[in-house]
């Protein structure tokens, strides 16, 4: 999974173009929908996004116009930012430039018919499904590009001023032409075919030139492919009439491609962390205080007129959090960082960053697993339907009678999550069903962790595996959750040793998980 933060081209958006004003003045501007709110779509490194409203600014410094995201090649600025129920709508100008011309007359015969942004996320996350959601983002930039990500991301209308330039721009070459309607075919359902003309090639690519192109993927692995068939085609016959040849009398020539991004066998989710939520530590001290009351006031009917009131004295606990660093560090030698394709440094420091999530997350579990014990136990559980439901709303009970709350969630590992999944009525059926007829006690599916069996919120961690077989439910979110987490992420450094040619890296942060109060849980074990 790649880091939320990277940042990120996303194409989106229907775009018209408007070169002239009312009254005859070249205008030159372009707008449509920059992105689109709540929709998903994919980059161009293979990862899904899904911008949520508000995400892009309306103010600030103004996003450059470009042309297929090259930095080299800026044709204009976005003038307006409008934030709808939609998205994120623009208006752009591009400037009278020998490149803006270019543009505009691509645009003009639909060549060029949509817009992508170009943004540096600040605020982002990716959800249970692996999609990366976008809160708050810099925009840093808006091109104009050939294919959209989305099918609605067409021009489906284009009132454009063809203008002329010359390298001695004089009044003769400035030819005005009036407002014209182009009308855009529309596109066609499928994907586009791409046509060219046949040619029989006269060497083999190298293994290098082969490599590069598989890694750069798309058309550029793919025409690799047609010269090497190509090449096979033509010359096989020849070869063939010198004696039999195989792919182990050619091991320099045939190249090894390299399928990528690197597959990783583990998800860095949290899940008992991202339901309950880090919160902030203090930034000095090695370990800090939670107070909590421990005694409260008393107030209480007056025995009879002028008669003292109730008194109690308030007592106040200091509970102490001691903050514990995760951190892993590796040295990366100069040549791995050069001589690789994929980036061998951009794998390690994935990894680096998903190690971290998943140590956390089981410290986490850890603390939960080895202090529930401290909370009330409401038996064990026989395995039944009903009995389950009992235990449930027995614990709920509890929990309210002793803090006027109620619980949250059903904290559980994979074998509770297996057990409870699979219960059924008296009639056999799925007591939490995959879809929610009227009388479901609640909703469950054996593909997601997402689920409101009796109403509560459903946490599956494997972190909590290792303490046996066991289900808690409490207040683990809100003003009175009983167990909190606080979390300050270093991030990464970096330190270049030139003394061995080689960077260091390395990952920290500081990490603590406390329960303020046990009442606010209870747990049953079967």
């Amino acid at each position: 999974m790649t880091n939320p933060l990277a940042p990120l081209n996303l194409t989106a958006g229907r775009v018209t173009v408007a070169a002239e004003t009312g009254d005859g003045e070249p205008r030159r501007t372009i707008s449509g929908l920059a992105v689109p709110y709540d929709t998903e779509a994919t980059v161009s490194g293979g990862q899904k996004v899904r911008f949520l409203a508000g995400s892009l600014p309306t103010d600030g410094k103004a996003p450059r116009l470009l042309e297929q995201h090259d930095a080299n090649r800026v044709i204009g600025i976005v003038t307006e930012r409008t934030e709808t129920e939609e998205g994120m709508t623009f208006s752009a100008r591009i400037s009278a430039s020998r490149a803006g011309d270019d543009v505009l007359e691509l645009v003009k015969d639909g060549a060029l018919d949509s817009v992508s942004v170009g943004v540096d996320p600040i605020d982002a996350e990716f959800d249970d499904a692996g999609v990366l959601v976008i809160a708050k983002a810099k925009w840093r930039e808006l091109s104009v590009v050939a294919e959209p990500a989305f099918e609605d991301a067409r021009i489906l209308q284009v009132a454009a001023t063809s203008v002329a330039l010359s390298s001695t721009n004089t009044e003769d070459n400035m030819n005005t032409e009036a407002n014209t309607q182009v009308e855009v075919p529309a596109a066609a359902p499928t994907a586009p075919v791409w046509a060219e003309v046949k040619r029989v090639p006269t060497k083999l690519p190298t293994v290098a030139e082969y490599m590069a192109a598989f890694v750069r993927g798309g058309e550029a692995a793919e025409a690799a492919r047609r010269e090497v068939h190509a090449y096979q085609q033509h010359h096989a016959p020849i070869a063939a009439a010198a004696g039999d040849q195989t792919t182990t009398d050619f091991p320099g020539v045939i190249p090894v491609p390299i399928l990528g991004p690197t597959f990783d066998n583990i998800a860095p989710l949290r899940p008992l962390v991202t339901a309950i939520g880090a919160r902030p530590m203090p930034g000095s001290g090695k370990t800090f205080i939670r107070p909590k009351i421990v005694t409260h006031t008393s107030v209480a009917q007056q025995a009879n007129e002028l008669a003292g009131l109730s008194s109690t004295t308030m007592l106040v606990d200091d509970i102490v959090v001691t903050k514990n660093t995760f951190g892993g560090t590796v040295l990366v030698s100069e040549q791995t960082v050069d001589f690789s394709d994929p980036a061998a440094l951009e794998i390690i420091v994935r990894d680096m960053a998903n190690q971290y999530a998943i140590q956390t997350g089981n410290n986490a579990c850890t603390q939960f697993a080895n202090n529930i014990g401290g909370a009330q136990q409401v038996g064990t559980w026989t395995g039944t339907s009903q009995d389950f439901i009992a235990k449930v709303y027995e614990g709920a009970a509890a929990i309210l009678a002793a803090g006027r709350v109620m619980p949250t969630h059903l904290i559980l590992g994979t074998p509770g999550f297996e057990a409870v999944g699979a219960l059924v009525d008296g009639d056999n059926r799925p007591l939490f069903p995959t879809l929610n007829p009227m009388n479901a006690s609640g909703v469950m599916s054996a593909v997601s962790t997402v689920a409101n069996p009796v109403g509560l919120s459903l946490v599956v961690d494997p972190g909590l595996d290792f303490a046996g077989n066991f289900i808690a439910l409490g207040t683990a979110g809100g003003t009175y959750a009983g167990f909190e987490i606080y979390e300050t992420m270093k991030g990464l450094v970096s330190i270049e040793k030139p003394d061995v040619l080689g960077r260091q890296i390395s990952v920290r942060g500081y990490f603590a998980a406390q329960f303020i109060d046990v009442t606010k849980f209870r747990w049953f074990d079967f």
